[in-house]
Formats: structure tokens, sequence, C-alpha cells
């Protein structure tokens, strides 16, 4: 997803997975002025990424405006807070009262596809936008269940960067970001002191958690997940990586024991105040400009792994982050929701819109827009193009996000009330996860 964002309200799609949704449509709420026939409106349920919805307004009504100059297809625009998105979704997939176009998590896409909601981008629907070929392979990956057609397609994409303070580097000796997780500690040894930390995290944020445990989790060869969909958490890799994540703080001592307890963005605010020295995170430039941070006084690196550079396989570095764009399959207005779709994904829109939210266009042809090669959008852009693997695209992937990111959440508890986090025990907090999922 876009950023960081609570996940409760996830374990409510799974309910519907597997529900034959007949009923489920979008573009009852245009009055009958969207069909095909005569496709004069559209209904656009966006999602609030920008500071504000306001500022999301501000910046998506005027390309509305140029959709509309275009096409005299009129889209009716609502910008639905992230605390509110998946609730209003699910209304509409068992109400028939939704939009024709709508934003969704990239991570909900599996779990969305299994409503039968929503309208599956075929080798047909993916011609009426110019091919699937224009889009980057990792974000498509994110866009539904393997082996099956995508419930969606990629709109802005995200990867995670290690950000680090440049100063605090140079105080401490240290002369570039490191490139491997034993640099990152050796490093953070010698930043944590006089009150400040090495390594920032949001132990309470199950989001955070999951995308953090995700990428270690690859690079010790687990994905989660086995090729049938059913949960493996009690697996050697998965064990290993949560442990490693949680050890920055029970055994490294490169975290603040206080941040087991942050799930709002805190771990931003203190980088930006010199309270830490480096950051894991997916686009934060803006954030940290608007705490007061220059541009100069940050760097920007790709995520360490445990040996040699990023790239496939157990060099995975990064979630792939992101939004995708999904239309509902009952819609009355499948050719204006089509074209609306192409023009959102063209290539000038996509070279906007990214430049506009801080993103990375998941359409390759855009990645060319020079917004794309500053330092930190470049690593973005380079890691989501070669070392980013999406979160298991299986129906319970949002049960996966509450279960095992609040096991993580325990264990960061754990340590930093100076309790032992051992492999024993991280292995019976995701077992106890591993239990609380649906039985297939």
């Amino acid at each position: 997803m876009r950023r960081i964002r609570a996940v409760t309200a996830l374990a409510t799609v799974t309910a519907l997975a597997g529900a034959t949704l007949t009923a489920c449509g979008g573009g009852t709420s245009t009055g009958g002025e969207g069909s095909n026939a005569s496709p004069k409106t559209l209904t656009y349920w966006a999602s609030n990424q920008g500071p504000s919805i306001a500022a999301d307004k501000k910046i998506l009504t005027p390309e509305l405006k140029k959709f509309e100059k275009r096409t005299g297809i009129k889209v009716k625009l609502e910008v639905i807070p992230w605390s509110d998105l998946l609730n209003r979704i699910l209304a509409a997939t068992t109400s028939g009262q939704g939009p024709d176009v709508l934003n969704i998590g990239n991570t909900w896409s599996s779990s969305l596809q299994a409503t039968g909601a929503l309208l599956p981008w075929d080798a047909k629907n993916f011609e009426a936008i110019g091919g699937r070929d224009r889009f980057v392979e990792a974000a498509l990956g994110s866009t539904g269940t393997a082996g099956k057609d995508p419930a969606a397609v990629p709109l802005y994409s995200l990867s995670y960067a290690l950000y680090y303070n440049k100063a605090m580097f140079e105080e401490a000796g240290i002369s570039k970001p490191p490139a491997t997780w034993d640099q990152l500690v050796a490093d953070g040894k010698k930043l944590s002191k006089d009150g400040k930390w090495a390594l920032g995290a949001e132990g309470s944020n199950l989001v955070n958690n999951i995308h953090q445990a995700f990428a270690l989790g690859k690079q010790h060869g687990s994905d989660f997940f086995d090729a049938q969909g059913e949960p493996t958490f009690t697996s050697h890799g998965a064990v290993a990586a949560v442990k490693q994540y949680v050890d920055f703080m029970a055994k490294d001592k490169i975290i603040a024991p206080g941040n087991a307890e942050y799930a709002q963005n805190q771990s931003l605010r203190d980088f930006a105040q010199g309270k830490t020295a480096m950051v894991l995170w997916q686009a934060a430039a803006s954030t940290f400009e608007a705490q007061g941070m220059k541009p100069d006084e940050w760097g920007v690196a790709p995520v360490p792994v445990a040996s040699g550079k990023p790239g496939g396989d157990r060099q995975v570095n990064s979630m792939v982050a992101g939004i995708n764009l999904a239309v509902f399959k009952n819609t009355d207005n499948l050719d204006g929701a089509r074209t609306f779709v192409k023009f959102m994904t063209s290539d000038a829109e996509q070279a906007h819109l990214n430049k506009a939210y801080g993103s990375i266009p998941p359409v390759t042809a855009a990645q060319k827009d020079a917004a794309f090669d500053r330092a930190d959008t470049a690593v973005l852009r380079d890691t989501l193009r070669k070392s980013a693997a999406p979160l298991p695209q299986v129906p319970n992937e949002s049960q996966f996000e509450t279960s095992v990111g609040t096991a993580i959440k325990k264990l960061f508890a754990d340590a930093a009330a100076g309790r032992p986090v051992t492999t024993d025990s991280v292995r019976t907090e995701l077992s106890k996860a591993q239990q609380q999922m649906p039985k297939s």
C-alpha cells in the first residue's frame, strides 16, 4: 500500500472469500447515466494518497477534467480515508451500491479477487489499455493470485529504502551506508550512544512488521506460505527472519526500546529530529521536509541484504508496495471504465501523478521521466525493478498481516521489557499466529 496503514479491518475480507456475488457491481450511483450505450458518467473511489483529502482532490481534479474534455465522460470523484476504504469496498461488494472504478491497496488484491467482485484483467482487457507488457513485472505480481487473471492493474508503486543521517554517520566515522545486515549492526553499535539510536522501527504497527519480516523471510528462503497457499509460519526461514528483525532491539541493542510502542510513523519524526540515524521506509522525502529536515541532511541506499548486492531470489530486499486500480465487474459502463483506466495508466499521467505523490510509476516508460532519477527515487525505482517481491498473493493474506504482525508486536514488547527473545519463543508466537489462520 501507499504508506504504512493499520490493518484491523482486513480481517473481514476472507469472510467474503469464495462467495458468489452475483448481485455485486459498480456504477449504480451514476443514476443510469453511465451505460455502455451512453457513457456520460463514471464514479471513482480514490484512496487518500497525499497529506490530506483536500490535497488529493487538488491533485486529481484537474486530471479528471482533462479526461472529461478528451472523452466526454464526467468522473464523480470521492477520496476515501484509508481507515474507511476497505469497509466501504466490502459493503459495495455485497450491496451492489459501489463505484465503477476504485483504488485498492495492492496487498488486498488476492483477498478481494476471491470475492468475485472485481473485473478480471484478461488479455482483452489489457489490450484495451495498451497491453500488459507496459507494466513493471514486480508490480503486476501484486495484482492477484498467481495463475489467475489479475484483479486490478498497478497505479502507484513503491519499495523500501534505507534512509540515513549524513551528519550522524560522519560523527561516528562511518563513510558509507551499510550494504549488509552485519554491516548495519556493526555501524549501529557505533551510532547507538548518548541517548541516540541507530535504527528506527514501528514495533506496534502490524503492517510495517509484516513488510520487514517478509523481506527478511525471502532472504532466509521463506515465503511464509507454501505453493498451495498454506501457512508455513514456523518454518526455519520464517522464524529466523522474525528473530533477526526483533533482535535489532533485543540482542543488538540498536533500536530504542520505546520503538516497541510506535505505530504512527514516530520513527520518521525521530529520524528527522536527529534522534535516530537510520530508518527503513517506502518514500519519506516529503515527510522529512515537513519535519524541517533539509534534503542534503539525509542520504538513501538500498535496504541491506545478507551478503552481496540486492537482486532476485534470496537477495530480495523489499516488498512491492503500492496502489492498484480496479473495476467492479458488473459496472454498467465497462467501456468507460476501461477508457478511464487507460487514461490513468498512460505514460503521461503515470509520470504526472507519481511525481505528485512521490511514488514510482509501475508503467516502465513513465519511469524515464527525470523526476525518477533523483538519488532517492532512483533507489526506490531500481529496487522495484530488480529486488522487490510481492507479498503472498493468497486469499488469506490479510489474516497473515494481522496474525504475524501481532506476533512480532508481542515479541518487540518482550524485547523492550527485557524479557528474552529466543528461537523457541519466536516459534511459539508464530505457531499461535498460524493457528489463528482460517482453515483452507
